[in-house]
């Protein structure tokens, strides 16, 4: 009978060690969401966890969805990446949860403006990043407006 509890017990580890290393689905957004921000500040993942007191190991596992974030991890992270909490669940699909109320009311949950046509993947794309960075680094408003105006003139019309 003691074999029998040692191999259910063994069983139940086995089971609940490779649901730990498994990501959600959710954890998995978060995680985008963190490499997301991280990426558009230019910041590494080095520097991210040098704030945080972490390895830039863990950031990876965190941005991958590996490790679960914490609600006292993500409160630091919202403070040393400048955002709100509600950021990192900005895009929940509803599958995931997400609700309806954040798209029609983005100002109450994160950014101000609707994340209108980033519903896909282009915005963790490493060149789309880097323009934003680049773009972001334009001090002069005539020169902002005028490359705005010129990157919308060579995209397809609508």
């Amino acid at each position: 009978m003691k074999s029998v509890v040692a191999m259910s017990d063994a069983d139940d580890s086995t089971t609940k060690g490779e649901r730990e290393h498994r990501a959600s689905p959710i954890d998995a957004h978060v995680g985008s969401r963190v490499r997301l921000r991280r990426t558009l500040l230019g910041m590494s993942q080095e520097k991210l966890g040098d704030a945080l007191g972490l390895t830039f190991q863990q950031v990876q596992k965190y941005e991958r969805g590996v490790n679960r974030i914490g609600a006292s991890r993500l409160f630091d992270l919202a403070r040393v990446l400048d955002v709100p909490i509600g950021f990192f669940f900005d895009d929940l699909p509803p599958e995931m949860g997400g609700n309806a109320a954040v798209r029609s009311h983005p100002a109450m949950f994160g950014f101000a403006e609707a994340p209108a046509g980033f519903e896909d993947e282009s915005m963790n794309k490493r060149e789309t990043l880097e323009l934003v960075r680049a773009f972001s680094k334009i001090t002069e408003p005539g020169v902002r407006k005028r490359v705005f105006e010129l990157i919308k003139s060579l995209a397809p019309a609508e």
